[in-house]
């Protein structure tokens, strides 16, 4: 599974077309997407976007327009891993209007976070945003949650089966942070909290009890 912020990086530079024209890419977004309806970049494609990259990645989706819509799908987090959907207000935090995007990280002031995402400054680029806007972060979920195959895996294995495990931890709301396929310090102690959880010997191994367990509760 491709992850979202590869997907999106890719579509760096995607700009609204000058004057009364719209860019091809961005009405092929929408279209792909679902939002037949969608026929000008002069409207708001933030949401768009992030729906289109969420289903090209696999993962659930809104299929609305509206930024805040993301409230309300995957899981909320309060320390976001890069790739997890950050959700802004515009105007005022108790208007409807908002800002979606993928984290990248904050500033070394932790006064900003950056975010990539469409319609930043009418493109697909990386902006910062003040925090004082944070409406909140959210790790999706795979539309396909792929079952555990291999046992034996621990700290410094990489590797497909790794994303796995962090995908199914994540899912399970123990927090294995980014799924970049490396088995580091998050992902062990995700996988030792989940042991304890189900009266596992807390090991941070995934032992074929560990692995059928995981896949059981993922049913």
């Amino acid at each position: 599974m491709t992850s979202l912020l590869s997907i999106a990086m890719r579509e760096a530079g995607v700009a609204e077309a000058q004057g009364s024209l719209s860019n091809e890419r961005i009405l092929q977004y929408a279209e792909e997407a679902g939002f037949q309806n969608y026929q000008s970049d002069d409207v708001a494609w933030c949401s768009l976007f992030m729906n289109w990259v969420a289903k090209e990645a696999g993962y659930e989706r809104t299929n609305s327009l509206a930024a805040r819509s993301w409230l309300h799908k995957g899981q909320q987090v309060s320390t976001p891993q890069p790739g997890d959907v950050v959700i802004f207000w515009r105007e005022s935090v108790n208007s409807w209007k908002g800002h979606v995007g993928l984290f990248v990280g904050y500033s070394k002031d932790l006064r900003r976070i950056y975010c990539l995402g469409g319609n930043q400054n009418d493109q697909v680029s990386i902006s910062g945003y003040h925090t004082d806007r944070l409406l909140g972060f959210r790790r999706l979920r795979p539309i396909e949650t792929r079952k555990l195959n291999t046992i034996g895996l621990s700290s410094g294995n990489t590797g497909t089966e790794v994303r796995v495990l962090q995908e199914a931890l994540n899912i399970l709301g123990f927090e294995a942070g980014a799924v970049d396929g490396i088995f580091g310090p998050k992902t062990k102690t995700a996988l030792e909290l989940y042991q304890a959880s189900v009266n596992i010997q807390p090991t941070g191994v995934l032992d074929e009890q560990t692995l059928n367990s995981i896949n059981e509760h993922l049913e």
